[in-house]
């Protein structure tokens, strides 16, 4: 959501908005192994409903040979320098020739902080255990920068306001003949297995009005458990709101889709994904009532990208770093001893 915030923003400046996103091999190079793909992410970013087109494997540094191959009047970042692998701003030349916009970047959030609680796998981040052993020793494992301090509490600093929901949010009422379909879940770490259901759920039908319940953090962390949701619910309404296939956010929906809100919101088709529904507190299924309106369907999405999947990603790549370091380090202090040998022999 701190990249749609950018993206909103950067929308707002102009009238039609190009998004570049580089390739896996560039970012490998410049930031270190991506997360997601690169089919994956630009996928994602042209979902988001501010992006009118993306550039595919755009360069990492922002040139304006560019700028004139997409007809672009100018290019917008955000406020936080990003520099090359050998230290130069990225932006330098389009800076230089004032062809160069800044938005300002969205407090309390940044993919370092989201994977800093992702490898703090524990419930600690909504008991408010501080002292708890298990806590800490994964604080101690993970939950450090490169050099070895922890910049990561395991728990968001973002701070929700009404205008930034009325920013994010499209504001339009659903229409006579539109179908207003249900769909209900943690989307959690909004991912591209989201947006795969939310394509297809969107593709039902010609008119559809998409209306996303989304559960308290206390409720996901019940049927998810360990320290699910990684962002928290404020979080995770931006980050869906974001989506160009979503109408509305029903902000901390209950788990069953009762009778009430079927017809609170003149719901006539409720959808789920082919992930396992856990059944409610009282072992009842959450979906009882829509299945017996028989407005329920189950929608495969192609996708087999999990919120699990993307933590175990994550941490894989946090292994695979902290191995490679090392090794790196082991190297460097056997090159260190061997040149004292031959020091010392030469005395």
């Amino acid at each position: 959501y701190g990249h749609s915030n950018q993206l909103r923003q950067a929308r707002a400046m102009g009238d039609y908005l190009i998004v570049g996103v580089h390739t896996d091999e560039e970012i490998a190079k410049h930031k270190g192994p991506p997360v997601f793909t690169q089919e994956e992410r630009y996928k994602m970013v042209q979902a988001i409903k501010w992006v009118d087109e993306i550039a595919p494997g755009a360069p990492y540094v922002t040139t304006l040979e560019t700028l004139d191959k997409y007809n672009c009047d100018f290019c917008v970042h955000g406020d936080d320098i990003t520099l090359t692998v050998d230290g130069k701003d990225t932006y330098e030349e389009v800076k230089t020739a004032g062809r160069y916009r800044e938005c300002k970047r969205t407090q309390g959030v940044s993919t370092t902080d989201l994977v800093g609680r992702m490898l703090l796998m524990t419930k600690a981040h909504h008991s408010n255990i501080d002292e708890d052993l298990d806590y800490r020793k994964h604080t101690d494992n993970f939950g450090k920068g490169p050099k070895g301090h922890s910049p990561w509490t395991g728990v968001s600093q973002f701070l929700q306001t009404s205008q930034k929901i009325i920013q994010f949010a499209s504001g339009k009422e659903p229409q006579p003949g539109d179908t207003i379909i249900y769909v209900a879940g943690a989307f959690d770490l909004f991912h591209i297995g989201h947006v795969d259901f939310l394509e297809k759920v969107h593709q039902l039908t010609k008119k559809p009005y998409i209306i996303a319940g989304l559960h308290f953090d206390q409720e996901v962390n019940r049927y998810k458990g360990k320290n699910y949701p990684i962002m928290n619910i404020h979080e995770r309404t931006l980050s869906v709101l974001a989506c160009r296939y979503v109408s509305e956010v029903v902000i901390g929906a209950p788990y069953a889709v009762t009778a009430d809100l079927l017809d609170h919101f003149r719901v006539t088709l409720v959808c789920h994904g082919m992930t396992e529904v856990v059944p409610d507190k009282d072992g009842s299924d959450p979906y009882k009532e829509p299945k017996r309106r028989s407005i329920f369907q189950l929608v495969d999405s192609g996708s087999n990208l999990t919120t699990d999947l993307i933590v175990q990603r994550i941490i894989k790549n946090r292994l695979e770093f902290e191995a490679r370091n090392q090794k790196k380090e082991a190297k460097e202090l056997a090159v260190l001893e061997a040149m004292k040998r031959l020091g010392e022999e030469k005395h």
